[in-house]
């Protein structure tokens, strides 16, 4: 595999010996100086360019310069294409690298979101302030307002009916979809609250909570492990178990840090639920 300075030169002589791109930027995890550094980090770069045609939908300009990659994905090429007017190339090559290229005809906006200006032809007066800071606050957990607290309970246990409605039609697809989507991102979102009670707000604990074991102790995140499932209705009962006997222990702790009052008896209700149901199909 290139090293990450072989792959930056690269894409910073195809920017230099090209007029018409003005400006590269770096933003994703390898802009961010809270993420861990492995190999297999994307490279996500943007060239800013004052006329989008000349790069829109041309893959072959693309593999001129970079190569041919293993796969590529263009978004805005494909079916339901929903975009700006930019244009985005994700390739994958031969020796494992991975870069996201996009074509920008906008002026950047800082959103906060980590960056890293790796070359401004215009100094500033162009596609690119003078200065854009990296900053990981972007995707910093955030605590929870009693709204959001009450919110992320309710649809937690409501969305479990569904679950359940599902094990007992024998809709595996359906069953699944509810579980690891709905119901787990209220469990994620309720983690990341109980994360923020213990360590503060000012850290971020990844994509879909990929950081949550260095953050959970270990009994915790063996009780989050288990909370994924087989595809046996046995395993997926015992997976719902596990969500909401952890979820419970958490929520107390989220509500007895900020005062909130948790409703034991939505709790309850779902439960009774879900020990009717089992009970009709077993």
């Amino acid at each position: 595999m290139r090293t990450e300075q072989e792959v930056m030169n690269l894409i910073l002589d195809v920017a230099k010996a090209d007029e018409r791109i003005r400006a590269v930027l770096l933003a994703g995890s390898r802009a961010n100086s809270e993420v861990p550094k492995d190999i297999y980090q994307d490279y996500d770069i943007t060239y800013f360019v004052e006329d989008i045609t000349p790069f829109y939908n041309n893959p072959a300009w693309i593999e001129e310069r970079f190569g041919k990659p293993l796969i590529m994905q263009m978004p805005e090429a494909m079916r339901n294409p929903v975009g700006d007017g930019n244009f985005n190339y994700m390739m994958i090559y031969p020796d494992g690298v991975r870069i996201d290229l996009s074509f920008v005809f906008n002026k950047y906006i800082d959103d906060g979101e980590p960056a890293v200006v790796l070359l401004d032809k215009d100094n500033g007066r162009g596609f690119l302030p003078p200065r854009v800071v990296p900053n990981g606050k972007y995707w910093h957990i955030k605590p929870p307002s009693p709204l959001f607290f009450y919110s992320c309970c309710n649809n937690f246990w409501w969305c479990l009916n569904n679950v359940a409605k599902g094990i007992a039609r024998d809709e595996l697809p359906y069953v699944m979809h509810m579980l690891n989507v709905y119901v787990r991102s209220e469990l994620h979102d309720m983690i990341n609250y109980y994360i923020g009670t213990q360590y503060g707000y000012n850290l971020s604990t990844g994509k879909n909570g990929k950081y949550f074991k260095k953050y959970l102790s270990p009994e915790l995140y063996a009780q989050y492990a288990a909370t994924y499932s087989g595809s046996n209705y046995t395993d997926v009962w015992a997976a719902i178990d596990a969500m909401c006997n952890l979820f419970h222990t958490l929520a107390l702790k989220v509500a007895s840090h900020f005062g909130f009052i948790y409703r034991q008896e939505e709790e309850d209700g779902i439960r009774e639920y879900l020990r009717m149901v089992k009970e009709q199909i077993s």
